[in-house]
């Protein structure tokens, strides 16, 4: 019975483990969220004008954003959105550069911008406070500064506002520009470029999609959001405690205010790519901490585990945090499993079809997000060319795990910042603290060897 039990028990576990979770925490919801996605892809497509565009406040938070800022308010400035109705206030965040230079040169060239300089204290989160409380009008739409708006993008979110009037906070699509991505030389630069568009584009145009069908969109994007400015009055504002402010107000509108929060898949945001492995490394880690940080601020009473089904909120932090240790170790345990009688045959078998559902969903995402393009046909053309390197992106999104991972081992010890250590950094210090172990190690050996010697010594 015995031997029966531990024959059955061990593949059970086995596959539960490695093959079933996956497939009923991210395989079948994928699944789910494309054919969903496929239903509702039409759904905002009759949406009118109004007979009069509101008033808005584009603010623009800024650090050190001298290289940037000028191309940012040209996009503002070439939007189809009636210069009249907006108001920008440009937020400086203690700059140590010329970003004030720059803001001059934009106030000659743009003259029919209403544009205002505003100095704030250290932080994202107190720029953005400061320009809700100057702000009037309608509505308030914050971008970074580092980025350009899509000719349509301010047009199209107004106007998914206007025509939902039970929406409170509304975020774009965040793309990476793809001129940015074709513009390094190198194949491995290029690659890790591409698989962050492919990345952003599914994420946006699919993922926050469904969530957002559904009523479970997890975050704002904090690079281009909007807000009706009556209901972001009315909450606690942006929280100075944490660096992922766009997650806390999220979490706020929709459980203290129960708003509705929504995405505008239409709406596009262009930000520069990642430069490479190092500041993708610090990026993802700064999401991580910031995620953490969030469900620490928040009321434990709204995030228990019993919520697992019905709340996003609960399952992304269980499945991306608690999940995590167990996931991590079971990686490692598959080498172990090869060397106690599991088949290595059966073990990559296994790992190979994981990869190939991932691949398959990619693929299902992929097809959603090229259609929700139709109106940027250049953009879609990009995405379109890039389908080969959806086929990496479970290889990308397998090595961004370990790095969140080793986001939630680093925010143990640290204090919340937006400056993190980079993979070479941290390697670098591995390697010396790796190097003094060993050495005192071998030092150890030395001296226990001369303590032999001279008692051999002695004795002769």
């Amino acid at each position: 019975m015995n031997e029966f039990m531990t024959n059955f028990l061990n593949p059970f576990f086995y596959w539960v483990a490695w093959i079933i979770i996956p497939i009923l925490v991210e395989v079948i919801p994928s699944i789910a969220s494309f054919f969903s996605l496929l239903i509702h892809r039409n759904k905002h497509k009759n949406a009118k004008d109004p007979l009069i565009w509101p008033d808005i406040v584009l603010v623009i938070p800024v650090y050190n954003s001298e290289k940037s800022l000028e191309q940012c308010l040209k996009s503002v400035h070439e939007s189809d959105y009636p210069n009249e109705h907006i108001d920008i206030y440009i937020v400086n965040n203690k700059s140590s550069d010329k970003s004030f230079d720059a803001f001059e040169r934009a106030q000659k060239r743009f003259s029919e911008l209403r544009m205002s300089w505003l100095n704030s204290g250290q932080g994202k989160s107190r720029a953005l406070n400061l320009a809700i409380y100057n702000s009037h009008g309608k509505y308030m739409i914050n971008i970074d500064s580092d980025g350009v708006l899509e000719k349509t993008a301010l047009t199209r979110m107004i106007r998914h506002m206007e025509n939902e009037p039970d929406v409170t906070c509304l975020t774009g699509s965040i793309l990476t520009s793809p001129d940015e991505i074709e513009q390094i030389k190198t194949f491995k630069g290029r690659l890790l470029r591409r698989l962050e568009f492919c990345e952003y584009a599914q994420a946006f145009l699919a993922g926050r999609n469904y969530a957002a069908e559904k009523g479970r969109m997890y975050t704002l994007s904090g690079a281009f959001s909007a807000f009706r400015l009556d209901t972001i009055r009315t909450s606690h504002l942006y929280n100075t405690e944490t660096i992922s402010e766009d997650t806390e107000l999220t979490f706020q509108m929709r459980y203290l205010h129960k708003q509705k929060v929504g995405i505008c898949v239409d709406a596009l945001y262009f930000t520069d790519p990642i430069e490479d492995v190092n500041k993708l490394y610090t990026q993802r880690q700064r999401w991580q901490r910031g995620s953490l940080e969030v469900a620490r601020l928040y009321p434990q009473s709204r995030l228990k585990p019993w919520r697992f089904v019905k709340d996003v909120n609960v399952r992304t932090l269980l499945y991306d945090h608690t999940f995590a240790f167990p996931r991590m170790i079971w990686y490692l345990a598959l080498i172990y499993l090869m060397t106690n009688g599991y088949s290595s045959v059966v073990v990559f078998t296994s790992i190979g079809a994981i990869f190939l559902f991932y691949i398959l969903c990619g693929y299902l995402y992929f097809y959603i997000a090229g259609y929700l393009l139709k109106p940027f046909p250049e953009i879609r053309k990009y995405y379109r060319k890039r389908w080969a390197a959806v086929a990496l992106l479970p290889f990308y999104n397998f090595a961004v795990f370990f790095i969140r991972f080793a986001g939630i081992i680093n925010s143990m010890n640290t204090k919340s910042s937006w400056k993190t250590e980079t993979l070479t950094r941290e390697w670098d210090k591995f390697m010396t603290t790796m190097r003094s172990v060993f050495r005192g190690f071998s030092d150890g050996i030395k001296r226990f060897r001369h303590s032999i010697n001279y008692e051999d010594r002695y004795n002769e």
